[in-house]
């Protein structure tokens, strides 16, 4: 995967990540964990909220897309770290950008973070899951989008 294949803003996540040792890439999620950002209730219709089932943690994801940019808000609980980072990565990481750049993000970009010997593959699969659904929901909010054009 070449470096300029990422958008601007998860490149530089994962080279702040791949910069580190093991042990200071987990103390790095942990600190993505403590950022994700506080949804207010009233932003986001309460029935828009999808589980992630790939995750143990009771995590929840939804997406606002407009032709131009994409908004994720996520929930996951303070008991989780790992999980709340990888929320947080994918919130901050994708913020502002365009429902295409977020469907052109590699589906491996939780591997590229090189956690592999910091969190379980089950966690990277969370992550995955989240990155998944991210998608999904963005390509039906477009798809909404071209049905009422």
């Amino acid at each position: 995967m070449s470096e300029s294949s990422l958008p601007p803003s998860l490149a530089a996540i994962r080279e702040d990540f791949l910069a580190l040792s093991v042990a200071d890439r987990l103390q790095l999620l942990l600190e993505f964990s403590d950022n994700l950002p506080v949804v207010p209730e009233e932003l986001v219709d309460p029935d828009a909220w999808e589980r992630v089932e790939e995750c143990q943690s009771p995590v929840f994801i939804t997406v606002d897309t407009t032709p131009t940019e994409v908004t994720v808000y996520a929930t996951a609980p303070e008991e989780a770290p790992t999980t709340r980072g990888f929320a947080s990565i994918l919130v901050q990481g994708l913020h502002g950008m365009t429902p295409h750049q977020v469907l052109a993000v590699p589906p491996d970009f939780p591997l590229q973070l090189g956690l592999q010997n910091a969190v379980s593959m089950l966690r990277l699969r969370g992550m995955s899951g989240m990155l998944w659904r991210i998608k999904r929901q963005v390509e039906e909010g477009l798809a909404l989008q071209g049905a009422t054009e």
